[in-house]
């Protein structure tokens, strides 16, 4: 199945008949990342106590759109705010100190308790959301920590850790919920050690990967990394989460968007690559595509993920 993801604040039903139209079965929504994803993801709960704002959701489920939430999360599940009572609930840094910038101390046992609370209150809250959860960690690339403890682990093992912790909790609620380990940046490798509990599923996030190439001419080594997650992780619900249509990407994170046209060619030809690879799901970001773009270029072109001929679709 197709999934694109958007900006929660650039929703309308115009892209809901949009994705319809294309057919793109799952509607995702993504709060703004970087270091500030904490409250982005505050704002977009609080917007959706409005009657108006959850219309838009039911709008979409009624056109029976999927719905679901890709979040960098964590900021949010262990509030900073902590800090300076619990200095010790934070990630030792690259430089050797205590900082709540990113993440926190993974083999901390009191700030993965508070953690896992806030994991299983935040699954609760996501109106609409399907059982499959995208609960990523901090948008950073050297995001772990480093404390004697922590550091025995790769950052792909640190991140297992807190994820098979985490869908444990989720199944206390509910036990069909799976949770998707993001294959992304430092975390691109497979874990060496640590292996994925049951419901724990791969999304691979290509983010330096080269846009203006089909995903096949990646250098051999990061192809073989792809085929060893898929080794690692099983393809059962695997997912790829690329960025096709990123115009967030494409415009250096700032408004006004730039124009984007997409490469409709090198999507199909990483459509057929991904799914010879044995992936089931393709997603892509489709951000500052608003209606703000919309005014300024009229509408994105999604030919190249939405033709009926798709193999994706079987």
């Amino acid at each position: 199945m197709k999934k694109l993801l958007i900006h929660p604040e650039e929703l309308t039903k115009k892209w809901v008949d949009r994705m319809v139209e294309n057919d793109i079965g799952i509607l995702g929504i993504h709060p703004v990342g970087g270091r500030q994803a904490y409250l982005h993801l505050a704002n977009m709960l609080e917007e959706q106590k409005k009657p108006e704002v959850r219309a838009l959701y039911d709008y979409a489920a009624e056109k029976g759109l999927k719905i679901e939430y890709g979040i960098h999360a964590a900021g949010y599940l262990l509030p900073r705010a902590l800090f300076a009572e619990h200095p010790e609930y934070f990630r030792v840094d690259e430089n050797g100190e205590r900082n709540p910038d990113l993440n926190f101390c993974f083999s901390n046992e009191e700030a993965m308790e508070l953690f896992l609370e806030n994991t299983a209150k935040l699954a609760k809250q996501l109106y609409g959301s399907s059982k499959r959860y995208f609960l990523w960690l901090d948008d950073a690339k050297d995001a772990h920590c480093h404390c004697p403890e922590c550091r025995k682990l790769s950052p792909s093992d640190q991140q297992m850790t807190v994820l098979n912790a985490m869908v444990r909790r989720l199944r206390k609620d509910d036990p069909e919920a799976s949770l998707a380990y993001l294959a992304y940046v430092t975390a691109i490798t497979p874990p060496e050690t640590v292996k994925p509990e049951e419901g724990i599923f791969l999304e691979y996030a290509p983010y330096e990967r080269k846009m203006d190439r089909p995903v096949s001419e990646m250098p051999e080594s990061e192809i073989e990394n792809l085929k060893d997650l898929l080794t690692f992780f099983g393809k059962e619900n695997s997912v790829v989460l690329e960025y096709w249509y990123d115009n967030s990407l494409f415009s250096g994170y700032k408004k006004p968007p730039k124009v984007l046209v997409p490469n409709n060619d090198n999507v199909r030809a990483d459509l057929d690559f991904y799914r010879t690879l044995g992936f089931e799901d393709l997603s892509s970001f489709a951000c500052y595509l608003g209606d703000d773009y919309d005014a300024l270029y009229d509408e994105i072109d999604l030919t190249g993920i939405a033709e009926k001929n798709d193999p994706l679709e079987g």
